[in-house]
C-alpha cells in the first residue's frame, strides 16, 4: 500500500503544474476568441458589447486562476508528502496523535 501512496504522490506532483498550464492555456484562448469578436464587429455598439464580454471573461478566468494555482500547489505538496513517505503510518487513534 506504501508503494501506491508514493506512486500517487508522483502523479499529484505531475498533475499540479499541469493543470495549472492547461488552465492558463484555456484562459489565453477565451481571450483570443474574445479579441476575434472585438476584430469582428461591424459596428460601435457591437464592439462596446464585445470589449464589455471581454473584460467580463477575463476578470472569471483571473478569479478562477487566483483560486486554482494555490490548490494546486497544495497538491504538489501533498504529493511530495506521499512520495517522503509521510502518509506510511496513518494514526488509527487519538491516542497515537499525543505522542
Amino acid at each position: 500500500m506504501n508503494q501506491i501512496k508514493r506512486m500517487f504522490g508522483i502523479v499529484w506532483m505531475l498533475l499540479g503544474p499541469l493543470a495549472v498550464f492547461f488552465t492558463v492555456n484555456e484562459a489565453l484562448k477565451a481571450n483570443d476568441r474574445a479579441l476575434a469578436k472585438i476584430a469582428a464587429a461591424t459596428t460601435e455598439s457591437a464592439k462596446s458589447i464585445a470589449q464589455m464580454a471581454k473584460v467580463n471573461g477575463n476578470l472569471q478566468w483571473g478569479i478562477i486562476i487566483t483560486v486554482f494555482v494555490p490548490i494546486m500547489i497544495g497538491l504538489v505538496i501533498f504529493g511530495w508528502y506521499a512520495i517522503k513517505g509521510a502518509y506510511d503510518h496513518l494514526p488509527e487513534s487519538s491516542v497515537e496523535l499525543e505522542d
